[in-house]
């Protein structure tokens, strides 16, 4: 079994500063690992086109998308404390907004069920007049529009295990049915969004889902909420295509985390919305690269989701007799059925 990746140079020219956590190593290192037998020969690579102004404008404003325009070859512009453009971000946040188009006509047209783009800057903080958080142009919500506008979709589901909230796509798709965001992270921590009682709004209301987790969580905490929260929604939910928000920050070693997963607990969670996939959705599944710093997590987590996705899973059959019969008591699952049950019916406490 094939999948394909999105990968291109120009994504490791993006530099934000000097000794900033987002820098062009963590997908040398990415890239490297991906060249090796154990993965190359199973892996399609397709290269990027830019998007256009009119399709940034889906989930930005004018004025936001010349702005970043604008600092296309600049030597450095700080747009907020964490994030900086160098003379090639402009491009690179185009083409990692473009990598979406491109990964989705080739699942649509059946070329391959699953793409991962691999790709920087990252997107989800990045709101419609906003930079945050490294992000520029949200690439994830982009990808949405895409689906909906240009692929005449119904029903996107986006799942974000990133360890930071993303403000950003949950605010683009707030007060639509049309896309449901699902969202495990850390809490409270930046960017400080994310809390349960966060559901949408209008015709969204109850197509939110948050799921706030304390710093400590690892494998079996994420495994729980997977399979207590987001299988019985997605199920009801019936989405035409996934997409994920892949932020590999939830690594025990982070630098910049608090969580303790580790790569064949990616792998599970890899596991369970590849199923999910094939159940609902002809098994289209669209991964993102988000956040992740350290370059060890980065190349291990990556490894084990495309090895699970051509199924070549990491996982001992001792680890996944655990995580299918175990579940870890945690709080925030009774607030949530709480706050979603009458949404889904389907959320057990």
């Amino acid at each position: 079994m094939n999948i394909a990746v999105v990968k291109d140079e120009i994504f490791l020219k993006h530099d934000p500063g000097d000794y900033h956590p987002e820098r062009p190593e963590r997908l040398i290192k990415i890239y490297e690992r991906l060249s090796k037998p154990d993965l190359a020969d199973f892996i399609k690579v397709f290269k990027p086109r830019e998007a256009t102004f009119e399709e940034l404008c889906w989930n930005h404003s004018p004025e936001y998308v010349k702005t970043i325009q604008q600092t296309a070859g600049q030597a450095r512009v700080q747009l907020d404390p964490d994030t900086a453009t160098c003379p090639d971000s402009y491009e690179a946040a185009v083409k990692a907004v473009g990598a979406q188009f491109v990964a989705l006509d080739a699942i649509f047209k059946g070329e391959v069920s699953d793409v991962f783009c691999l790709v920087r800057p990252p997107g989800h903080h990045a709101e419609r007049d906003r930079a945050m958080g490294f992000c520029l142009f949200n690439n994830v919500a982009l990808a949405a529009h895409y689906a909906l506008k240009k692929l005449g979709l119904k029903r996107v589901l986006i799942i974000d295990w990133d360890l930071h909230h993303g403000n950003g796509t949950q605010w683009s798709f707030y007060d639509s049915a049309e896309v449901l965001y699902f969202s495990t992270h850390q809490f409270p921590y930046y960017p400080g969004t994310g809390r349960v009682e966060e559901i949408g709004e209008g015709p969204g209301t109850g197509y939110t889902v948050n799921v706030p987790l304390p710093a400590g969580c690892g494998d079996l905490e994420y495994a729980t909420v997977f399979k207590k929260v987001l299988v019985p929604i997605a199920r009801a939910y019936q989405p035409e295509v996934i997409l994920i928000s892949a932020g590999f920050d939830i690594y025990f070693g982070d630098p910049l985390g608090g969580m303790l997963v580790t790569p064949i607990g990616v792998a599970y969670l890899t596991r369970v919305v590849k199923q999910l996939a094939a159940e609902c959705c002809q098994a289209r599944l669209l991964l993102t690269l988000e956040g992740g710093y350290s370059l060890q997590g980065l190349s291990d987590c990556v490894a084990a989701v495309i090895f699970e996705l051509v199924g070549r899973s990491i996982i001992p059959t001792d680890k996944l007799e655990e995580f299918e019969e175990k579940e870890k008591p945690l709080e925030v699952l009774t607030r949530v059925k709480t706050v979603l049950g009458k949404f889904w019916p389907g959320l057990e406490a």
